[in-house]
C-alpha cells in the first residue's frame, strides 16, 4: 500500500530530475508521461483497497482514503492527456521559435514537478504539509504561466503570484489558528495538524477560534480555487499559460485546492454547521454570478474557458454547502467530468491559438469545416460543459440540483440554475460562432500534431465512457462522501 503512495509522488519527481539533467527530447518527455501514468495507475490500484472507507497511512504523514484516491485518478487522467499533448506542443514551439532549448528544459522540468506537488497535496495527512504543497504549485505554475515571456504573460504571472500569495498567506494564518486551538483541545503537539487528529478532536475545539480559522482557510484556499473575491488571477493566468498547462490548472489544480476545503469542512462544521455552509453558499453564488456575467462579454476563447472553470467551481462550492452524501458524491463526479472535458477544450483551443496567432473568437469561424478533429473536439467539449447527455456532467448537475432541494436550499437552486442558464447561453453562442458558418477568406489551416490529436481522441472517448457508465467509480465517490462527513 505504502509503495503505491510513494510511486504516485516520486514518479513525477524522477521525471522532473531526468528532464532537468538531460534537457528536452522525446525520451525525456516520455518520462513525464510515464510519471502521469504512474499516478493514474497508483490511483486505480488504491481504489480497490479503500472501498470500505478505511484509510492507509505511512508514518502518520501520508494517507490514501477514498477522497485522495479520487483526486489521484483526476490528476492521473488529466495529467496523462496534458503531458502527452505537451510533446507536440513543445516541438511546435521550438519549430516556430517561440521557445528555445532552455525554455523547453524548464517546461519539461516544471510540468512533472507540478504533478508531484498536486499528488502530495491530496495524499498528505497533515494540513501544514498540504499548505506547503499548495504553495509549491503556485511557485511552479508561475514559471509555466510566463513560459513565453511576453509582456502579457509576465503581467499575468505577477498577478497570479500576488493574488494567490495573499490567499495562501490567509490560509497559513488559518492553519496556525487550527494548530493553536487543537493543542488547547488536548491534541499532541507533534500531530495537532494531522487530519485524523483534528477530526477526532473537532468537538473539543474552541468554537470562536475555529470559526475564525475556518473563514481564513475558506478565503485562502478559495483564492486558489478561483472563488470570489480572489478570483481575478484565474482568467489572466489560464489565458496566457501554454495550452497543456492551462488544462492542468483548470482541470486539476482548482479541484486539488478545493479538495482541501472538503477535508476541513467537517472540522469547521463541528464549531457550528451553519458557518461553513453560509460561507460556501455566498462565495459559490458570487462566483457563479461573476463567471456567468463575464462569459456574456468575453471575446477570448481561453478566457471563456477560464470563466467556465469559475462557473463550475462555484457550482461545486454550492454542492459542498449542501453537504449530503449525494451532493459530495455528485461534486466528485463533476470534478472528474469537468477535468476531462476542459482538458479537451484547452488542448483544442491551443491549436486554434497557434493557427490564428491569437485567441480572439471573432477571428475564428467555420472551425468544423477547416479541421474535423478540432471542430469535433470543441463541439464535444462544449457539449460536456453544457451538461448534455450522455456525458457525465448531466448526471452530476442533476444530482447536485436534487441534493440542494433535499437540503432545503430550493432558493439557492433557483438562483444557481438562473446563473447556469446565462452561462449556458453564452457558451452556446460563442461555440456556435466558432464552429459554424463560412470560414473567412484566407483562414489559416489548423495543424494538429499527432500527440495532441491522440490526446483529444482519448479525452473525448473518456468523457463518453464516463458519461455512459460511471459504475466502477460510484462506490468510490459514495465512500469518499461518507468519509468526509456527508449526511444522508
Amino acid at each position: 500500500m505504502t509503495t503505491l503512495i510513494l510511486v504516485a509522488i516520486l514518479a513525477p519527481v524522477l521525471a522532473a530530475l531526468v528532464n532537468l539533467a538531460v534537457g528536452w527530447c522525446r525520451a525525456t518527455a516520455a518520462t513525464t508521461v510515464l510519471g502521469a501514468v504512474a499516478v493514474l495507475a497508483a490511483g486505480v490500484m488504491l481504489a480497490f483497497r479503500v472501498g470500505s472507507g478505511s484509510h492507509l497511512a505511512l508514518g502518520g504523514a501520508l494517507r490514501a482514503d477514498a477522497l485522495s484516491v479520487t483526486m489521484l485518478i483526476v490528476i492521473g487522467v488529466v495529467g496523462t492527456l496534458a503531458t502527452w499533448a505537451s510533446i507536440g506542443y513543445i516541438d511546435t514551439e521550438l519549430a516556430h521559435g517561440h521557445t528555445d532549448a532552455g525554455g523547453a528544459r524548464s517546461y519539461g522540468t516544471l510540468t512533472p514537478a507540478f504533478l508531484a506537488a498536486m499528488v502530495l497535496a491530496v495524499c498528505a495527512n497533515n494540513i501544514g504539509v498540504v499548505w506547503v504543497a499548495i504553495e509549491a504549485t503556485t511557485v511552479i505554475t508561475a514559471f509555466l504561466v510566463g513560459h513565453r515571456q511576453t509582456r502579457t504573460a509576465l503581467e499575468a504571472t505577477w498577478k497570479y503570484v500576488i493574488v494567490c500569495s495573499v490567499g495562501i498567506a490567509m490560509a497559513f494564518l488559518g492553519t496556525v489558528l487550527l494548530y493553536f486551538v487543537a493543542q488547547h483541545a488536548g491534541a499532541p503537539a507533534g500531530h495537532a495538524l494531522d487530519l485524523d487528529v483534528l477530526v477526532a478532536h473537532a468537538g473539543l475545539l474552541d468554537p470562536g477560534v475555529t470559526r475564525l480559522a475556518g473563514g481564513l482557510l475558506l478565503i485562502g484556499y478559495g483564492a486558489k480555487v478561483g472563488l470570489v473575491p480572489f478570483h481575478t488571477w484565474l482568467a489572466d493566468a489560464h489565458s496566457q499559460a501554454p495550452a497543456p498547462v492551462s488544462a492542468l490548472m483548470s482541470g486539476v489544480l482548482l479541484s486539488v485546492a478545493f479538495s482541501v476545503l472538503i477535508r476541513i469542512k467537517p472540522v469547521i462544521a463541528a464549531a457550528g454547521p451553519s458557518f461553513p455552509r453560509v460561507g460556501l453558499l455566498v462565495m459559490g453564488l458570487a462566483t457563479l454570478a461573476v463567471a456567468a456575467l463575464m462569459l456574456t462579454v468575453t471575446g477570448d476563447v481561453k478566457r471563456m474557458l477560464a470563466y467556465s472553470s469559475m462557473e463550475n467551481m462555484g457550482l461545486i462550492a454550492i454542492a459542498l454547502a449542501a453537504g449530503t452524501t449525494l451532493a459530495i458524491a455528485a461534486l466528485l463526479l463533476h470534478v472528474l467530468a469537468h477535468g476531462i472535458g476542459k482538458t479537451v477544450l484547452f488542448l483544442a483551443g491551443g491549436q486554434l491559438q497557434a493557427a490564428h496567432g491569437g485567441t480572439d473568437i471573432a477571428a475564428m469561424s467555420g472551425v468544423i469545416r477547416r479541421s474535423r478533429l478540432i471542430g469535433a473536439s470543441v463541439g464535444a467539449g462544449l457539449i460536456v460543459l453544457l451538461g448534455f447527455p450522455p456525458f457525465a456532467m448531466f448526471a452530476s448537475e442533476l444530482a447536485i440540483a436534487r441534493s440542494l432541494a433535499d437540503a432545503g436550499l430550493s432558493w439557492v437552486l433557483a438562483v444557481a440554475m438562473l446563473l447556469v442558464a446565462i452561462a449556458f447561453a453564452a457558451l452556446l453562442r460563442n461555440g456556435g460562432r466558432m464552429l459554424l458558418g463560412e470560414p473567412e477568406q484566407g483562414a489559416p489551416a489548423i495543424p494538429v500534431p499527432a500527440t495532441v490529436a491522440t490526446a483529444l481522441v482519448i479525452g473525448i472517448g473518456s468523457s463518453l465512457v464516463l458519461g455512459v457508465t460511471a459504475g466502477p467509480l460510484t462506490g468510490l465517490f459514495t465512500t469518499a462522501a461518507h468519509f468526509v462527513g456527508g449526511s444522508s
